[in-house]
């Protein structure tokens, strides 16, 4: 069975304000883009899959968004939420905003945790993407689900083992369809998507 848009987390939801700044409204505009490509979306039984995030400065906070946004073709900032705190060892993401974070909110935290220059996040879906690069490029291994503690861990070992800081791009053996891609901005991450699409 599907697991897609299952929060595996403990989420923290303070609320407040929708987070209005220049990396929402590139993150929302980034975000139409990929989701006229069907690379964001929604499956017919009504599960969204795919999101993005931007790391606000030199913090490991970061703006994400919301849960199960995947059915809008455009976002507000309603639909984004401010990620300002998580443990990975606990499990639990500390969000404020009006909506809860992403079901891949520690996925997200975990990369940034990586590598302090490592500025924004892309996760998508793409069939093709996923069953071409399998195994060609960094690949997580396939039983560690999405969201959880140990696809944190499996994040630092391909960073450490792999290719993935030259490419900026692996798949998820665990989470049919799914990979990410990051960049110094979100026009790299994006940038790395793109390229990446063509080459299949």
């Amino acid at each position: 069975m599907r697991d897609e848009g299952v929060t595996k987390y403990q989420c923290i939801l303070e609320p407040g304000d929708s987070p209005a700044s220049a990396e929402v409204a590139e993150l929302s505009a980034c975000r139409q883009r990929l989701f006229a490509q069907g690379l964001i979306g929604v499956y017919p039984d009504g599960i969204g899959y795919g999101n993005l995030s931007v790391r606000i400065k030199s913090s490991n906070r970061f703006f994400i968004t919301g849960t199960q946004t995947g059915a809008k073709p455009t976002l507000t900032a309603a639909d984004f939420t401010e990620v300002i705190d998580y443990s990975i060892g606990d499990n639990r993401v500390h969000c404020r905003g009006k909506i809860a974070a992403s079901s891949e909110s520690m996925t997200h935290a975990a990369v940034y945790e990586i590598n302090p220059t490592i500025g924004a996040i892309i996760h998508v879906h793409s069939r093709a993407l996923w069953q071409q690069g399998m195994q060609h490029l960094p690949t997580t291994a396939a039983t560690v689900a999405y969201g959880t503690p140990a696809m944190a861990t499996e994040m630092r070992r391909l960073y450490e083992t792999s290719e993935l800081p030259r490419l900026r791009i692996l798949i998820m053996a665990g989470h049919e369809e799914g990979l990410i891609t990051f960049g110094a901005t979100l026009a790299e991450a994006e940038q790395v998507l793109q390229r990446s699409l063509q080459s299949i």
